[in-house]
């Protein structure tokens, strides 16, 4: 007997319109911030900062954000925090407006970026969860990929609108397109109809509680092994923070090929998703994913050292593809694997490994390209990632041997 896809559920489609337009919004913020940061400073370490800006508040109240999601309505977490990413926007808009000198701008656009960063905090680990009250159990793998797939196709769309947005209608337009954006998703936020939350928490302090969460995580092998692998290699492996001065001084694009470049793994990401959506099945998961970002691994370490634009393109294609099979292995094992009473404290550490990823990677690679140059510190990078997979591949029995059914 099939399946019914999720996307017939009323409820599920508002949350994957929800997921694309905020997705869309915050793809288009990321390049035109980072576009915007390096034309006044000219300077790598700046576009590291980003990515600090946003992790700190969205690490720090990472864990109590799962909480809250286990413990209070979904939806109304999801609602609050987007209102808080929209008057980020709105600031964004005021700032680049104003007449301030660059520094100032400068300092007042990380301030607003941490906003934002405070907003997805909370937003993350809800939005995680609540997809168990929109689908039942036989639809939550067939449910997650299509929503990790509308992620990847917002995620191409942002960056290459943004590109254009920024060379021919200016920074002003662009801010205004976000915050329809933000205004449209928050829309259809509000149309989702959300299931009882039956599961009740034990009643314990909320010390207790986010105790639990950490030590479910700590004492299964299978979902830290995967954690750490994606934690490691794209802390390390991530080009996606250098991208404007890539576009700037080795490949000689500008905005337009910047969102191009951005855009890329997106691309690869999507394209791979939608195949295994249909035909995609994993006999051993936990060795195709030290596969798959070992091949991660290898594309930033071509991509560090290719001064083409089409090359440089194919090879992020290629990273997107590679990483976006990773992707669907671990949204699997979340789904799977933990229980609906620990899923919101069980995100929110999810979060944080992947905020560690991608923003203090970011930050990281702001900080490597200073003190070893743009292109030697991708290498470096890549290099990094595959030591990684050398070693869970040593000692990560567990996730080796796991398998879906």
């Amino acid at each position: 007997m099939s399946i019914e896809h999720p996307f017939r559920i009323s409820s599920y489609r508002n949350f994957i319109f929800t997921r694309f337009f905020l997705t869309l919004a915050y793809q288009i913020i990321a390049v035109v911030i980072g576009w915007h940061i390096y034309a006044i400073t000219n300077d790598v370490l700046a576009l590291g900062l980003i990515g600090l800006a946003e992790a700190v508040p969205a690490l720090s109240i990472a864990l109590f954000a799962g909480h809250v999601a286990d413990k209070h309505n979904r939806k109304k977490i999801m609602q609050f925090s987007m209102l808080t990413m929209l008057a980020g926007a709105i600031g964004l808009l005021i700032v680049t407006l104003s007449n301030y000198l660059p520094a100032f701008q400068v300092n007042f656009i990380y301030i607003l970026v941490m906003l934002i960063g405070l907003g997805r905090g909370f937003y993350a680990p809800a939005g995680q969860s609540i997809l168990t009250q929109l689908v039942s159990k036989e639809q939550l793998v067939k449910g997650s990929t299509f929503y990790s797939t509308t992620w990847q196709i917002a995620s191409i769309a942002g960056p290459a609108s943004a590109g254009f947005l920024y060379n021919y209608l200016g920074i002003t337009y662009s801010f205004l397109v976000i915050i329809c954006l933000f205004l449209m998703a928050f829309t259809f936020l509000s149309l989702i109809k959300v299931n009882k939350h039956l599961v009740q928490m034990k009643v314990q302090s909320i010390w207790l509680n986010l105790a639990e969460g950490i030590k479910y995580v700590f004492n299964n092998k299978i979902i830290l092994s995967a954690l750490s692998l994606d934690l490691f290699s794209v802390l390390f492996g991530g080009a996606v923070a250098l991208l404007p001065a890539f576009a700037h001084e080795i490949l000689n694009v500008g905005a337009t090929g910047l969102g191009y470049l951005r855009a890329a793994p997106a691309l690869g990401a999507s394209i791979t998703m939608i195949v295994f959506s249909f035909y995609g099945s994993f006999n051993k998961p936990g060795q195709t994913l030290i596969f798959v970002v070992a091949a991660f691994g290898a594309c930033m370490i071509g991509f560090g050292l290719s001064t083409n634009f089409y090359l440089s393109l194919f090879l992020l294609f290629l990273s997107g593809a590679f990483d976006s099979i990773s992707v669907i292995i671990r949204g699997a094992i979340m789904q799977i694997f933990v229980p609906d009473d620990m899923r919101g404290r069980v995100s929110s550490i999810n979060t944080i490994f992947i905020g560690s990823s991608n923003e203090i990677g970011a930050f990281e690679s702001g900080v490597a390209a200073r003190f070893l140059g743009l292109a030697p510190s991708v290498v470096f990078g890549g290099m990094a990632t595959l030591t990684v997979v050398l070693i869970a591949q040593w000692k990560a029995k567990a996730l080796k041997s796991m398998k879906f059914n």
